[in-house]
């Protein structure tokens, strides 16, 4: 292990963040994939000058740039702002590549789910059948589905670096970790709670479940990835980087806000410690298709691709004591009464989401660039789309920003 690797925990505040911003004041209760979706309030139509303007502020938060497609039945726009590289000024556009961060989840339980449907992997199995020597035995009741929908209860990490400045960052940025190394990492301690019980979103239930698909496939999960969603979909400007700190191609470049208010490049760092969890690299247009493919069936057999939107059972609360809101590989968001399933990612200056109604009358896929990665401030521009794309006529007032319940995640 070569020193430590970055956190983003304190620095980054809670990646929970990008969640909890997205939902509005109530969450409602789909707790079950065999009912069948309730009718959708209807969708606004979409404003072009307001999308254009939300994404135009790239102040709130501090950000380089931003880009915003809006698709579904219901309409289409597109959008942009700012630049891709401060230095050649290059403007963004939807093919460039972003580091996705935690979508890189969605990637890996559409996998995991495939090898369920192909009877390679049984969801009740407990992890340390399928991966041996890796978790103690105390750890025996973790199964492979409480992994994907985070209720494994794994302790928090001990012994990694929690960056507290952009310095620090710049600091750790280089540091590396082998999967069984970061894993160790989590697993001093007792279970925080007995397995299926709470939920708390944690990165290290995919770190494992990167390493589950490692093993059942014979190969790296990149390229399990690559064979079975990328190829086939023809996502070319998606990639699971391995080893590689850098983005290769056109890309758009992420900063950091130095004490003495410079921006600093921030682009290439080791992504070891996301291993599985948000190490992906993708562009907005090959989210968008990412997305569509799932929600249309073209990844998974109908009883799993259930298992992606349905909640765990009304009993089971997030830490703090709000309703779960994670599923196998998606999470859930309501917002002006309009339910939407997708997920947030963030890496250091960079963060993005991709949500849908389930009959993806309205999707989006959002990408941008905050210099600044503190407590929250980062996920208003979210809150700000997401309002504009499910704010109905007799809804009056300006976006802004859903209360946000401080919720922790171990990683983005």
């Amino acid at each position: 292990m070569t020193s430590a690797s970055m956190s983003r925990r304190t620095f980054a505040g809670a990646a929970l963040a990008g969640t909890a911003a997205l939902a509005a004041t109530s969450v409602l209760p789909a707790r079950h994939a065999a009912a069948a979706p309730a009718p959708l309030p209807p969708l606004p139509p979409l404003d072009p000058g307001a999308l254009q303007a939300v994404i135009d502020d790239l102040e709130h938060p501090p950000s380089t740039a931003a880009q915003l497609r809006v698709d579904g039945t219901a309409g289409y726009w597109r959008g942009a702002s700012g630049v891709a590289d401060l230095g050649t000024r290059r403007p963004v556009t939807p093919h460039d590549k972003v580091r996705i961060g935690s979508i890189t989840k969605v990637f890996v339980a559409t996998v995991v789910l495939q090898l369920v449907a192909e009877g390679r992997v049984d969801l009740d199995a407990p992890v340390r059948r399928v991966l041996p020597g890796l978790l103690p035995a105390r750890f025996g009741a973790v199964t492979v589905a409480h992994l994907l929908n985070h209720t494994s209860g794994l302790p928090d990490h001990v012994g990694i670096p929690e960056p507290k400045t952009a310095e620090e960052v710049f600091r750790h940025r280089f540091d590396h970790w082998t999967p069984q190394e970061w894993v160790a990492t989590a697993t001093h301690g007792p279970l925080k709670f007995a397995p299926g019980t709470r939920q708390e979103y944690r990165g290290i239930n995919y770190a494992l479940a990167a390493l589950i698909v490692d093993k059942v496939t014979g190969r790296p999960y990149g390229q399990a990835v690559a064979a079975r969603i990328l190829r086939p979909l023809g996502l070319e400007r998606t990639v699971v980087p391995g080893d590689d700190p850098r983005i290769h191609g056109r890309h758009v470049h992420g900063y950091l806000a130095m004490a003495d208010g410079r921006l600093r490049d921030i682009t290439t760092y080791d992504q070891s410690s996301s291993r599985g969890e948000g190490d992906m690299m993708s562009s907005t247009n090959d989210l968008d298709r990412m997305f569509t493919a799932l929600f249309s069936g073209e990844l998974l057999p109908p009883e799993l691709l259930g298992r992606m939107f349905a909640l765990p059972p009304d009993d089971v609360r997030m830490l703090d004591g709000s309703p779960a809101r994670y599923t196998t590989g998606l999470q859930q968001a309501t917002v002006n009464g309009v339910t939407l399933w997708g997920k947030t990612g963030e890496t250091y200056g960079y963060k993005s989401a991709a949500f849908s109604t389930r009959d993806q009358r309205r999707r989006f896929v959002l990408a941008y660039h905050p210099t600044t990665a503190r407590s929250g401030e980062e996920s208003q521009l979210i809150a700000r789309v997401a309002d504009l794309l499910t704010r109905g006529p007799s809804a009056a007032g300006p976006a802004t920003a859903p209360s946000v319940r401080p919720a922790r995640a171990a990683r983005p």
